[in-house]
């Protein structure tokens, strides 16, 4: 059922969600006391843990009613799946058939999206006016297009070094047809941005700090070109100056001002209740009270911030942030070995810490989803590489 929620994930989340239940049903049965002490030793698995423990004490200083407090702790408690996923992964042989489902249904993605920009009323289940997207959004859309482009990059350059040319001609051409589709038909500006820092992780995973200059210099080259040719490269990032610079000089309602003034915003209301927040659930009912009064931007409204930090920081102060970034760290930390599954691992990692700087991907549903299946099923895989558990029997939920 990992491989059903990994094909599933860029199309439907309904559908993840009911493969996840699916999975959980037929795994939970099979970890035994053991694996879980093992594997809660290392702080991977616990710290996500323990955030979404803080967010269940944390509804007890919350001033708005309890349904909203119980979906907002839905948000952290799905996070707590990431130790299962480590515990399946350590024993389970089908790793890496989760990561061959996503780039599969990636794959298809990008024909449905090709097909869409010839035909655009084949759009459904998403966002019909916007050029290029099948299914769900561009954000999403760029979200898997990001991580498929880096894994193929990846296994492309592993390839030509193990002189299996065809493999690595076949894996480096798909690579680039997911990133022409994210510079010339639609891509958000958070996966435009983060595409040169993925550049230099890459580079740096498999050579070192001198191949990663080297291929420094030559994005550069190779940006300019981009930004030369492709209208959508300047549309999306130029756009972005352009509403960062009138927001200062005559402050309008754009996407980048409205993410500044929240910003703006979410510091003042943190410091309120600096250490321990102002309780789960109680993002909306701040900026309410904050917004009474004003009027222009000072006077919006939301239950995002477009920011992990301050989305975890309103509720849950400095020691949810503190939590969050340990988590972040403890992730990266367990891909720092070589292969294929550290590489996803770490990928994973740093698009979601990338993103979340604009946005609060670990709380939007296709985004998490992405980060607790990217993060367990590579976890659970480096760790077994690692000998860190013992052997146990071979699972078949996946």
């Amino acid at each position: 059922m990992a491989v059903a929620t990994a094909v599933v994930l860029p199309w439907s989340i309904s559908a993840t969600g009911i493969c996840a239940v699916l999975w959980l049903l037929a795994i939970i049965p099979m970890i035994d006391a053991s694996a879980l002490r093992r594997t809660f030793a290392q702080p991977a698995a616990w710290l996500p843990v323990a955030l979404f423990g803080f967010a269940v004490v944390a509804m007890l200083w919350s001033p708005v009613p309890f349904k909203e407090q119980w979906r907002a702790t839905g948000d952290f408690l799905k996070l707590a799946l990431i130790p299962l996923l480590f515990i399946h992964f350590q024993r389970s042989e089908r790793g890496h058939w989760v990561f061959a489902g996503f780039l599969f249904s990636g794959v298809v993605l990008l024909l449905g999206s090709a097909l869409v920009v010839m035909i655009p009323e084949l759009s459904f289940m998403g966002m019909p006016k916007t050029h290029g997207v099948l299914v769900k959004d561009y954000i999403s859309q760029s979200a898997v297009f990001t991580l498929c482009a880096f894994g193929l990059l990846y296994l492309g350059i592993d390839a030509f070094r193990l002189r299996r040319f065809h493999y690595g001609a076949l894996f480096l051409a798909l690579a680039i047809l997911f990133l022409a589709n994210l510079f010339f038909v639609v891509a958000s500006r958070t996966a435009l941005l983060s595409i040169p820092l993925l550049l230099l992780l890459l580079a740096f995973k498999n050579a070192g700090w001198r191949s990663a200059a080297v291929v420094c210099a030559a994005g550069l080259v190779l940006a300019a070109a981009i930004w030369t040719s492709s209208h959508n490269v300047r549309y999306r990032l130029g756009g972005l100056f352009e509403e960062v610079r009138t927001h200062f000089s005559e402050p309008s309602r754009t996407s980048a001002g409205e993410r500044i003034e929240f910003w703006k915003r979410s510091i003042r209301i943190m410091s309120g209740a600096a250490l321990v927040g102002h309780g789960t659930g109680s993002t909306r009912e701040m900026f309410l009270r904050t917004a009474q009064g004003h009027s222009g931007l000072d006077a919006l409204v939301t239950g995002n911030p477009h920011n992990q930090t301050f989305a975890v920081g309103i509720q849950l102060g400095l020691i949810g942030v503190a939590l969050l970034y340990a988590m972040w760290l403890s992730h990266a930390r367990l891909f720092r070995g070589a292969g294929f599954a550290a590489w996803v691992g770490l990928l994973v990692v740093a698009q979601n810490f990338l993103g979340s700087l604009a946005n609060s991907h670990l709380f939007d549903a296709t985004h998490a989803w992405i980060y607790i299946l990217g993060v367990g099923v590579a976890g659970g895989m480096a760790m077994k590489r690692s000998a860190v558990p013992a052997p146990l029997p071979s699972a078949r939920a996946a």
